[in-house]
């Protein structure tokens, strides 16, 4: 949340030295003005709520706006009795507002017919922030170490920010042609040390070497989920073998990884001899360790993705939303093969109905105003 003005210590404080870190912190302001100016506005206005807005003082007017009863307009506008209600009502929460300031408010508010447009860029602003925060959630959940449970927390922080995506895709209507530019950032490094997971890797593919037959029972596992290039290339030709029903042990899978080009890198035969020996006794409790791994490195890397995307203040709301689902169908990709590994009930998340295409805009006067772009 931006940092909110210091409004006790100037009383005539006027929104031009108020600080802005971001654009909507005006909007938020136009839009105050134009409901104080136009009480009865307000009515307008749907889906926009006092945890819309970016700064403490804001969220107090507007819920001190939003509780009052609404004036008559031909009373309102002979008298200063319902701003002097509003002001003490907000100043509960807010005790730094003055009445400089809201009068300021109404001062700058451009057209309070415009009222409409500027919720919904604080709404736009809203959902932004519903997303950072969310993926900032998701990520802390994956580097949480004292979680008895990480996969079990971290697909439920993932449901959470899933369903948010979900409302405000309702909240804004698709606009076609406008998917986000945002560079995505370099994945991250694994949960986990790099050093167990390679001591973990090496266990399964002696193992699946050792024992054959086993390496059906585990399909679900793919090279991507391995920390090691060269594990992943060892896994890809044991899967290989075992699918051409070709016989599996150290020497065929070294064969088949020169095939494969692994020896290509300076990897020594001798040493793949020897990491393909020391056997384990089960290959699907490596597997799903492996996999475990996989997975929370692939939420980390989608809330970096999503974090990425709410960083770049020209994605729109639409663009934010087609960018975290891609980002979580990856996530979903792997929860669907743990669940078939581990034998675990996917939930079911209840998901809303897709907005119309020519849904109407997220204000009900929208239509009633033209505003220009």
């Amino acid at each position: 949340m931006p940092p909110s003005p210091n409004l006790g210590q100037d009383d005539h404080l006027t929104p031009d030295t108020v600080p802005a870190p971001r654009a909507v912190f005006h909007a938020e302001q136009a839009l105050f003005g134009a409901l104080l100016l136009e009480p009865h506005r307000r009515h307008t206005l749907t889906n926009i709520t006092a945890g819309s807005f970016s700064t403490a003082e804001h969220t107090a007017v507007f819920t001190a706006i939003t509780v009052l009863p609404t004036p008559a307009q031909n009373t309102h506008a002979t008298n200063t009795t319902w701003l002097n209600q509003v002001l003490a009502t907000a100043r509960e929460q807010a005790r730094a507002l003055t009445a400089p300031y809201l009068h300021a408010l109404i001062q700058v508010c451009p057209q309070p017919q415009h009222a409409p447009a500027y919720a919904r860029m604080i709404e736009a602003e809203h959902a932004q922030r519903r997303l950072r925060v969310g993926a900032e959630r998701l990520l802390q959940s994956v580097h949480d170490t004292s979680l008895p449970h990480p996969v079990h927390t971290v697909l439920a922080e993932a449901d959470a920010l899933a369903a948010a995506v979900d409302n405000i895709a309702t909240r804004f209507p698709p606009r076609a042609g406008l998917l986000s530019r945002t560079p995505l950032p370099p994945p991250g490094p694994a949960p986990e040390h790099d050093d167990a997971a390679a001591e973990e890797e090496q266990a399964l593919l002696a193992t699946a070497a050792a024992r054959p037959a086993d390496i059906g029972s585990a399909r679900w596992l793919l090279p991507g989920d391995f920390t090691q290039p060269l594990h992943a290339g060892l896994w890809r030709c044991l899967t290989a073998l075992d699918r051409r029903h070709e016989p599996v042990d150290p020497v065929t899978v070294l064969w088949e990884a020169q095939q494969y080009g692994l020896l290509d890198d300076g990897s020594k035969p001798g040493e793949i001899l020897r990491l393909l020996a020391r056997s384990a006794p089960s290959l699907e409790h490596w597997g799903e360790r492996i996999l475990r791994r996989s997975l929370l490195a692939t939420a980390a890397n989608a809330a970096r993705r999503i974090r990425t995307y709410t960083d770049d203040l020209a994605n729109t709301p639409f663009q934010l939303v087609v960018g975290a689902r891609r980002a979580l169908a990856d996530l979903g990709a792997v929860r669907t093969r743990w669940q078939h590994a581990t034998g675990a009930v996917p939930p079911q998340r209840p998901r809303p109905a897709s907005a119309p295409r020519a849904s109407p805009p997220t204000t009900t006067a929208a239509h009633a105003t033209h505003t220009p772009r």
